[in-house]
């Protein structure tokens, strides 16, 4: 069955060695180690301002344990390639984000090249109306997770909220993008919201990021074999809660997505108050 992982956006905020999540008696370089015992996967953002050496991607795998044992990685490609670049040119800044990152997106045996999967090409998923929020047949559904990719680690690719749709920009970037692992792509300017670019997503395997803040539209298309969530805050950005009713709602998306052979990820951004790990736990609970 698909699974549901499901963390923050972060894991180092100050104010959360507060006793808000991590106890205050405990030295700040052992919280994502206390963080991975709760929590089975978690959005890693410090890569969108700043890219982390290797070898302190490496460290958070090291803590986290082998892939094997469950938790995954997601983790925000940078701001330079995404906001300052626009997505124009970027196969080097592109190739360095990975050579960095891959140490904790990449399985123990598996390494990755720009534009290709470890094995073959992973084929376009076959079966999805767009517009239709549906997923495809039994078929379909086996067809996609028999793909080669070999990681259920995410990159998430943000784009700028003043960047308009700009469709060739985003099919040439895609085909550099390593198949190997999978991308989410958080469009939060409405001109991205078109048929056409769910169809490039699809063909590409990359997901629409369902994304929930105060004033903009949830999107729910479907266009791979996965679902990616994000949570900033229902009516207050980065600091109101969600109510257990609200969470209610999501976690029955959720587990009717799973039964259709989604994996879900669901990462919590309303951080500024330290609600994101207490609705996390929750949806936990109620998945």
């Amino acid at each position: 069955m698909a699974k549901a992982y499901i963390g923050t956006s972060g894991f180092s905020y100050s104010h959360w060695g507060d006793g808000v999540f991590y106890p205050k008696d405990l030295p700040q370089k052992d919280w994502f180690l206390y963080y991975t015992k709760h929590f089975d996967t978690v959005e890693l953002n410090v890569s969108f301002y700043r890219l982390p050496r290797k070898e302190v991607f490496a460290g958070w795998r090291r803590k986290a344990g082998p892939p094997a044992g469950g938790f995954v990685f997601s983790v925000k490609g940078s701001r330079f390639i995404t906001h300052i670049k626009k997505l124009k040119d970027c196969q080097e800044p592109v190739e360095r984000f990975f050579e960095a990152a891959n140490g904790v997106l990449k399985n123990a045996e598996v390494g990755w090249r720009l534009g290709e999967s470890s094995n073959a090409s992973v084929p376009p998923m076959a079966g999805y109306a767009p517009h239709q929020n549906q997923c495809g047949t039994s078929e379909d559904i086996a067809s996609r997770q028999s793909s080669p990719r070999s990681s259920l680690n995410v990159v998430l690719w943000q784009l700028p909220p003043g960047w308009k749709i700009n469709y060739p920009r985003l099919e040439s970037f895609l085909k550099i993008l390593p198949k190997t692992f999978r991308h989410a792509f958080e469009l939060r300017n409405p001109t991205w919201l078109t048929g056409d670019v769910y169809r490039l997503l699809k063909k590409a395997n990359a997901a629409v990021v369902f994304q929930d803040y105060p004033g903009w539209p949830i999107t729910q298309e479907i266009t791979t074999d996965f679902v990616y969530l994000r949570f900033h805050g229902r009516t207050s950005l980065y600091s109101s809660c969600y109510t257990e009713k609200e969470l209610t709602g999501w976690a029955d998306k959720i587990k009717a997505w799973q039964k259709k052979g989604l994996d879900c990820y669901a990462y919590f951004n309303n951080d500024s108050l330290g609600c994101a790990v207490e609705n996390a736990q929750t949806l936990k609970k109620l998945c």
